[in-house]
């Protein structure tokens, strides 16, 4: 007998076992996919931000070659609305003025991409020809597409029935103790920021296939998404309005997901009502266009920050006022997005009183919702870019300045004013160990060698601590199968993080069984009877440890059913390599014949379940050292140090993946992306031409070390990480800019300091785009 022990467990560094299947081009994303006699369909969209439209015509589309169907909204109004599902308390009790989406808009738009129409064709092509000869008379209203004009007095009203942009306004902290607080300070320190727009951008544009299963008499979706249930439940509950057992979602590979994917979208509603109405399976596919102006964007706020600093330097209350858009409509989560950055203001220091006031617009734009980070990202930038500034009128150095107000080891575990619980950590060590590995030191060094070549060298430092791994939990289902396989179920879903190697290493390390025996399964509601998805970096921390459980739960009684057909006791009995034997003898039946042995299914499954009562909270210091060319504006990033704290790694190679990727997505945000609408609203940056993703050259090799200290709220000590990265990178990013800038008079940019920002700025001029 041949045993294959597994080699990996946790912690080890397993390369990823999907990549394989990917690379030989094997991958099976919702666009591969089709069906015997499938249609295809696309959508009419507004070229307006705002309008009153009728539709004059679509009988011309109805005769164009291959077409099926068209549908306008006369044909869906028994279809309830995308709905908003995440709507936080508002300030005194005034609920939320939710604005929900409709499957197509009846008689104004108020986006441009807002849905008109749904074509339906025997071809991709037949459907978005067909789609340009539905006749639509537009009525263009007044638009009111930028925060700053919607904030200002007599803006359009993109829901004139309300008579206001606000949607609503968020309160958290004492005002009282913070007034006092102000009153009492020996010195306020002050910063006003813009968090600009983002739009998200994946590799896998959106795809959906819509079916009716007559014999099953239930619908079916597939598409990539971030988890199944949450579709199901959505469609089922509101939209279409039967019982989740008749909707059906399916979700494979995706390219990608980033927050954005995680939501209801109307064509998902469309491509199920039109399978159903014409029998035959309906697939749509966006272009790249469509991404940029139907999918929900990211960030797109205006925040001030205020900090009172006693006399020794201690901080003592922090202040903040935010603007957020909403977009047109209130998205899924849009209105908690704002609320959770709210949660996170004080970031690592022991701040005792906050004010922190938001109020939450709409404008004539694509809605906004979670996007990586949701909301974290925009406290650690106004709290990190505050604290340098306090740091430089202080006139100390910003080291010292965090160090003196950290939250120290022994106050933890530590409740913030927000009421955040932080249970572990040591902050001023990951910021001392970044600052070694940085060589901030020597810094000084470089700088007066880049003048040499009249270049502006500038050294930033971010800290960051973000909660993730919401309170819930994350049941998995482990079964052997009859070829002696273990097949793992669980309803969080990859976007390309490496589900499948992480879950993996669970199921192996408690069955020392090879990887390639192992098949994890996401993205079916029919296999799985719930799932959180993923987002909120919540499937390690959550899923892992029910993964573990699981397959804990399956070994003891595959230990069991071997003892029975090896009449041996099941403390005896070892599992290894697919095998299970009588400790010290070569007595052994394999996995497949245990299988068949089996008396009854449920001897061969096994659930695990963890829940977590309190979020986790990864945290670290992120330093960046930029080098500007003084005659062009020009910023390049010579060097990146990360040094975190995630508690317990579960694979380091699956880890730097997600640092680096979000790190990336920080310097973009920080140097290239910019979300420009025109005064009517028309997006201008609606294309690569025109939005700057981050390249290779965009990107230096990066330095990253982890110094865990391990969770008390997770039971395997696991903090999460999946957008840790992005939330410490774009401060660290603008610090570096900004210590670049100041010796030659500039004391603020805001994102994104393209070229043309920083030169303008250089000038002496304005940096606005």
């Amino acid at each position: 007998m041949t045993v294959m022990t597994p080699k990996f467990g946790l912690g080890a560094s397993v390369l990823r076992v999907e990549d394989d299947r990917l690379i030989r081009g094997a991958g099976r994303y919702t666009d591969d996919e089709s069906r015997p006699d499938m249609l295809h369909a696309a959508v009419v969209r507004s070229p307006h931000a705002s309008a009153r439209f009728t539709i004059a015509d679509v009988e011309a589309a109805k005769a164009a070659p291959g077409v099926k169907l068209v549908l306008t909204h006369a044909d869906v109004a028994g279809l309830g609305d995308i709905p908003c599902l995440g709507m936080p308390a508002m300030e005194d009790g005034v609920p939320f003025a939710a604005r929900n989406a409709p499957v197509l808009c009846r008689d104004v738009v108020r986006h441009v991409g807002d849905a008109v129409a749904f074509v339906v064709a025997e071809t991709a092509m037949q459907a978005k020809d067909a789609a340009e000869l539905v006749e639509v008379d537009y009525e263009p209203l007044d638009a009111v597409a930028d925060l700053k004009a919607v904030m200002g007095e007599g803006a359009p009203l993109v829901w004139p029935e309300a008579g206001s942009n606000v949607a609503g306004r968020m309160h958290v902290g004492d005002k009282a103790a913070s007034e006092a607080a102000f009153a009492a300070a020996a010195r306020t320190v002050r910063i006003d920021l813009v968090q600009n727009r983002l739009v998200c951008n994946y590799m896998e544009v959106r795809s959906a296939i819509g079916e009716f299963v007559e014999e099953e008499g239930r619908y079916q979706l597939t598409s990539g998404s971030q988890g199944v249930h949450g579709l199901r439940d959505t469609l089922a509950n509101i939209v279409f309005k039967v019982e989740p057992s008749k909707i059906r979602v399916l979700t494979r590979d995706v390219g990608g997901g980033f927050g954005t994917k995680a939501f209801l979208y109307r064509e998902y509603a469309l491509v199920l009502f039109a399978g159903r109405k014409l029998g035959r399976p309906v697939k749509w596919t966006a272009d790249r266009g469509e991404h940029f102006v139907t999918d929900t964007h990211g960030r797109d706020n205006i925040v001030s920050g205020e900090m009172a600093i006693d006399a020794d330097g201690r901080f003592t209350a922090l202040k903040i006022d935010i603007a957020a858009n909403l977009g047109a409509y209130s998205s899924q989560y849009g209105p908690m997005i704002p609320w959770f950055g709210m949660s996170m203001a004080t970031g690592l220091y022991d701040i005792p009183a906050i004010d922190v006031s938001c109020a939450v617009y709409y404008t004539n734009t694509v809605p906004v919702d979670a996007y990586r980070g949701a909301g974290r990202p925009e406290a650690a930038y106004l709290i990190e870019r505050l604290v340098d500034k306090c740091a430089a009128e202080l006139g100390v150095t910003r080291d010292e300045i965090r160090r003196k107000n950290f939250v120290k080891p022994e106050q933890l575990p530590y409740r913030t004013a927000f009421g955040r619980l932080y249970d572990t950590g040591d902050f001023a060590g990951h910021m001392a160990e970044a600052m070694r590995r940085a060589d901030w030191a020597g810094f000084e060094a470089r700088r007066e060698a880049a003048k040499a070549e009249n270049k502006l060298r500038g050294i930033g430092m971010a800290t960051y601590v973000e909660a993730c791994a919401f309170p819930g939990s994350e049941p998995a289902y482990a079964e052997l199968t009859s070829d002696g396989r273990v097949t793992l179920k669980i309803g969080t879903q990859s976007n390309g993080q490496g589900h499948e190697t992480a879950y993996a290493q669970f199921v192996a390390e408690a069955l020392k069984l090879d990887y390639d025996r192992i098949d994890v399964r996401q993205g079916d509601t029919d296999e799985t009877p719930t799932g959180g998805g993923t987002g909120g970096s919540r499937s390690i921390p959550l899923g892992a440890v029910s993964v573990r459980r699981a397959s804990q739960a399956l070994a003891e009684k595959l230990k069991k059913l071997a003892s029975d057909e090896l009449e041996a006791a099941a403390a005896d009995i070892e599992i290894e390599g697919g095998f299970a034997r009588v400790a010290g003898t070569d007595r052994a039946i394999d996995f497949a014949a245990l299988a068949a042995a089996a008396k009854s299914a449920d001897d061969l499954k096994a659930m695990g379940e963890f829940k977590q009562d309190e979020c986790t909270y990864p945290n670290g210091t992120h330093i960046c050292e930029v080098e500007i060319e003084a005659e062009t504006g020009a910023t390049r990033i010579v060097a990146y140090t990360i040094v975190d704290d995630f508690g317990v790694t579960v694979n380091p190679v699956l880890l730097a993946g997600q640092i680096h990727g979000g790190v990336a997505q920080g310097l973009g945000q920080a140097l290239l992306e910019d979300t420009v609408y025109s005064a009517d609203g028309q997006l201008v940056s609606a294309s690569f031409m025109d939005y700057a993703m981050p390249r290779a050259w965009d990107l230096p090799m990066f330095d990253f070390k982890t110094r865990n200290v391990p969770s008390t709220t997770n039971a395997l000590g696991i903090k999460g990480a999946g957008e840790a990265g992005t939330i410490g990178a774009a401060p660290a990013v603008m610090n570096a800019v900004a210590d670049a800038l100041r010796p030659v008079g500039v004391d603020h940019i805001d994102m994104p300091a393209t070229p043309s920002r920083v030169w303008q700025a250089l000038q002496g001029g304005s940096t606005a785009a």
